[in-house]
């Protein structure tokens, strides 16, 4: 079944649900690095009241991945500074049960939509590690565009990992 996933923001209830899908060495391992492992509740909270106040600002735009209202994930667009204010970075991840069903791609429509629509922003960009293959096929199937291969651009549990650039451009 495709399960219908909404964006709203975050809520300090989403703590228990926050901390329970990130803390997962398969999506910390996809992510960059500073998330602590074990990732508690108190990690969730703190990571939930610093989201808090981007609110109403222009430059980020954090929210949760819900299903039937519950926290199952993770999606922001981070603005860029100076001559690259116009472009935004998108991150996403989501709860490992919950992979593979489409949530992540109606997730990033959804924000791209979002961010398209209610600020001035025109290009959107994503840099999954290469070897994510799942978070490259979202990407794809959300309509962005691969731009090209980043070699040897992080180094992530002392290995040195490609990284991919994709992009969305409004219209």
């Amino acid at each position: 079944a495709n399960m219908e996933c909404c964006l709203r923001l975050w809520r300090k209830e989403d703590a228990p649900d926050l901390a329970a899908a990130i803390n997962n060495p398969k999506i910390l391992d996809c992510l960059r690095d500073g998330l602590p492992y074990p990732y508690l509740e108190k990690d969730a909270l703190e990571f939930i009241n610093a989201m808090a106040q981007h609110q109403g600002k222009q430059e980020a735009f954090p929210f949760a991945i819900t299903v039937n209202d519950r926290a199952i994930g993770s999606i922001g667009v981070f603005r860029k500074d100076n001559i690259h204010y116009r472009t935004a970075e998108l991150g996403y991840y989501l709860a490992e049960q919950y992979w593979g069903q489409g949530i992540g791609t109606s997730a990033v429509k959804q924000m791209c939509e979002f961010i398209f629509l209610k600020t001035d922003i025109v290009r959107i960009f994503a840099m999954p590690f290469s070897h994510n293959l799942a978070s490259c096929r979202v990407l794809e199937k959300a309509g962005f565009v691969l731009e090209g291969e980043l070699r040897k651009n992080v180094v992530k549990n002392g290995e040195f990992y490609n990284m991919k650039m994709y992009s969305l451009l409004k219209d």
